[in-house]
């Protein structure tokens, strides 16, 4: 039986940059941690590299239009009021 690691995955280089150029770094990073790492660990167990680009595309496609993970509908939690 396999455990689950606690460790964050890596983010890949070409992740990083594609997050970069298409703008997204800011919503990738206001996801939850959960999800943050499991599009990595997605993309990175994906059989070949026709399969994890077209992965990586979906996961920037979804931070584009937000409300959606991994196919699913997704509704960010609401951001606590800034004390004043």
């Amino acid at each position: 039986m396999q455990v689950p690691s606690k460790q964050p995955q890596p983010m890949p280089g070409n992740v990083r940059s594609a997050l970069v150029k298409r703008s997204l770094m800011d919503a990738y990073l206001d996801r939850p941690a959960y999800q943050k790492d499991e599009y990595l660990k997605w993309i990175a167990l994906a059989a070949g590299p026709a399969e994890k680009q077209r992965r990586l595309d979906q996961m920037l496609a979804e931070l584009e239009q937000g409300g959606v993970f991994k196919g699913e509908p997704y509704t960010p939690p609401a951001k606590p009021a800034k004390a004043k």
